[in-house]
């Protein structure tokens, strides 16, 4: 069962208002947080509300109520959807208010959680590894809107994305300026060269995912090398191994960058380890 929670109060998702105003509908200026339940306990919440608060203050956006409140409207969400596992989606919005880009117009900011059955991506793309394009879409500078901010501004992910769809892949890899890796459209991603797991550092311009740094942590307790550096659409090309991470995917294998395979076109042994790793924790 899907419900939402606006601003106090929850409904089934054809019942939820919010004015068409408000500054997230009108401009994307909100900031927002995807994450799963596991038997029905919200997975890293502490994590999450954590970058929500981050997101909303590099922005300059006050959230209209304070973490432990924000906890308390996801677990009554959830409790009121009553599904299994959940997908949960929490959104501030800066606020309704005039049309004008000025954001003091706002008159205060609005709070929706969304929590619906969780849906994961078909498990063939677990099993034999899924297919990534490097887009011509480039991840957008820290000095315009910085991607460390998680905002619903995200016009430039989905047109990444869509690119990468028309060329039949399932994720958009984007670069910096420099034609460095940065992220995915929606996941950070890795590569595992030599036996050393990497992945970009943030100082590229991405969004420090959760789940990324869950496996950094991982690889440390386990003894697995692994390092933050730069590296290019050469570097990804010609990994031993590559791998997505998110929320809802965990940790998903790479086989296939355009139409070049990895290595042998099969997940690896190093991202068959951090897969079984992850899923310890939902376990």
């Amino acid at each position: 069962m899907i419900r939402v929670w606006v601003d106090g109060r929850i409904t089934a998702p054809e019942d939820a208002r919010i004015s068409v105003f408000d500054r997230g509908f009108l401009y994307g200026d909100s900031v927002y947080e995807v994450l799963r339940t596991v038997r029905g306990e919200p997975l890293d919440l502490a994590d999450h509300l954590e970058r929500l608060a981050r997101s909303a203050e590099r922005i300059a956006i006050a959230l209209p109520r304070t973490l432990g409140a924000i906890d308390e409207a996801v677990r009554a969400t959830l409790k009121a959807a009553g599904n299994d596992d959940a997908y949960v989606r929490i959104v501030v919005t800066r606020g309704a208010g005039e049309i004008d880009l000025d954001p003091a117009s706002a008159r205060g900011g609005s709070l929706v959680v969304i929590a619906k059955p969780l849906k994961m991506p078909p498990s063939e793309l677990f099993e034999r590894g899924a297919a990534v394009a490097i887009v011509h879409v480039r991840r957008n500078a820290r000095q315009a809107v910085d991607p460390a901010v998680k905002s619903g501004n995200y016009l430039n992910n989905i047109l990444a994305l869509a690119e990468a769809r028309a060329r039949g892949c399932y994720e958009a890899i984007m670069c910096d300026a420099d034609g460095a890796i940065a992220e995915g459209a929606s996941s950070n991603v890795f590569v595992v060269a030599g036996g050393v797991v990497r992945t970009p550092p943030l100082d590229v311009g991405l969004l420090e995912g959760i789940t990324r740094r869950k496996v950094l942590e991982s690889c440390a307790r386990a003894g697995m090398q692994a390092r933050e550096d730069r590296f290019f659409p050469d570097d990804l090309r010609g990994a031993d191994e590559a791998f997505l991470t998110s929320s809802i995917r965990g940790v998903m294998p790479v086989v296939r960058v355009d139409t070049s395979a990895i290595a042998d076109g099969r997940p690896g042994p190093v991202t068959r380890r951090l897969m079984a790793l992850y899923a310890q924790r939902l376990s």
